[in-house]
């Protein structure tokens, strides 16, 4: 019963990570990558749907990448949510594509995107913390059914859990940042 509950445990630790994960994909870094493009949303058809759902992303270059709608005439309001996206790009429209060239970034915004960096992990350490105490609750509930030697065990295993996830964020963290002040 113990085994099941740090089994689901480490499970939802593991989705944490992944969110994180998918989270400091989308932050810009002076390269070209389309998971940036993942939040962006087109207002197609009265329905707000996903770039990416919408069109075609490449990265010919380091520092360019080509958006191709699958419908023609979603091409302006594509080029519209990428504008006014919180992302800094200048989408450009030849007709066809919209091109998009990523500037170098300035010193003020890697360390505005420092922040972002670090309260995503944040939130990914507060969602390992909060499925700790979950699971430490269930545990601590079994408490007539198994003996307090049991209870402790499972409590400290939960622990070394917890310290691992939160590792792995923490090392996650250091290499987006690195990535970050990166020139």
């Amino acid at each position: 019963m113990i085994q099941d509950l740090l089994a689901e445990a480490e499970q939802k630790m593991s989705q944490a990570v992944d969110h994180v994960v998918s989270e400091f994909a989308t932050v810009r870094t002076g390269r070209a990558n389309p998971q940036i493009l993942k939040r962006v949303t087109v207002d197609y058809y009265g329905t707000p749907t996903p770039v990416l759902q919408l069109a075609s992303v490449n990265v010919p270059e380091p520092r360019l990448m080509v958006v191709s709608p699958y419908d023609p005439n979603s091409l302006s309001d594509i080029e519209k949510a990428i504008s006014s996206s919180d992302l800094g790009l200048n989408p450009s429209n030849d007709g066809k594509v919209i091109r998009i060239s990523f500037p170098p970034l300035t010193e003020e915004r890697r360390l505005e995107l420092v922040k972002l960096v670090r309260n995503m992990a944040e939130e990914g350490r507060v969602a390992v913390r909060n499925i700790r105490r979950h699971t430490k609750t269930d545990i601590e509930a079994l408490h007539g059914e198994i003996s307090d030697d049991d209870i402790r065990r499972a409590e400290k295993d939960l622990q070394d859990l917890t310290d691992r996830f939160i590792g792995q964020i923490d090392s996650l963290l250091e290499e987006k940042e690195a990535e970050l002040r990166e020139v």
